[in-house]
């Protein structure tokens, strides 16, 4: 399983840019990615998207960086050697459209399936297996696990702001291998222990 978290300048994968990529697998956690690039030209910057991954809008126009095509070009070579290309993550249909998009502008041939394993649909299954009742968004009537709240049902507390996106990528790997095998994985997360399991 390939475990992706993305940072961009916005979530219109047409029109806004991947400006760092995360990753590693979880069969071998050790086996990571991380890398930065600037934002292509012409390429929109959305209200609020820099507060929430921590760049400014000099980092992601630095002619000194890659350009996003040379940065999708390596995650997509670094994931060929990987068993299971399956992507996961929380909310990975994104990430997955802004990877398809960005090797689309490159003229990169998309060969990641289109199923993904998001985080939010397994910690919601987990909860109800346990007769919890996940939590509900009052305001907008729809499911309230994001992942600050998956982080929490697991025992660890949110991710830290702004986000980065190798920090993203551990953060599910941690939850999904909690989620699906009750066990830890990263030793970052080591000192947090699974609620179900005292």
């Amino acid at each position: 399983m390939l475990i992706l978290d993305i940072e961009a300048s916005g979530v219109n994968y047409q029109k806004h840019s991947i400006v760092s990529i995360g990753a590693l697998t979880l069969e071998d956690p050790a086996n990571r990615f991380y890398a930065e690039c600037k934002i292509w030209d012409g390429a929109g910057i959305m209200d609020g998207a820099l507060e929430v991954n921590g760049f400014t809008e000099e980092e992601i126009t630095d002619e000194n960086k890659m350009a996003e095509e040379e940065l999708v070009r390596n995650f997509m070579a670094w994931s060929e050697g990987i068993k299971d290309r399956t992507l996961a993550g929380q909310n990975v249909s994104f990430d997955r459209d802004m990877l398809k998009a960005g090797c689309e502008r490159a003229g990169i041939n998309w060969n990641l399936a289109y199923r993904t394993i998001d985080t939010h649909s397994l910690c919601w299954i987990h909860m109800v297996h346990r007769g919890q009742n996940p939590p509900i968004d009052k305001e907008h009537h729809r499911s309230a696990l994001n992942l600050d709240e998956v982080l929490n049902y697991c025992g660890i507390p949110d991710e830290p702001d702004p986000h980065n996106a190798l920090t993203g990528a551990m953060s599910h790997a941690e939850v999904i291998s909690r989620l699906l095998y009750s066990k830890k994985l990263l030793p970052e997360f080591a000192e947090f222990d699974i609620p179900w399991e005292q």
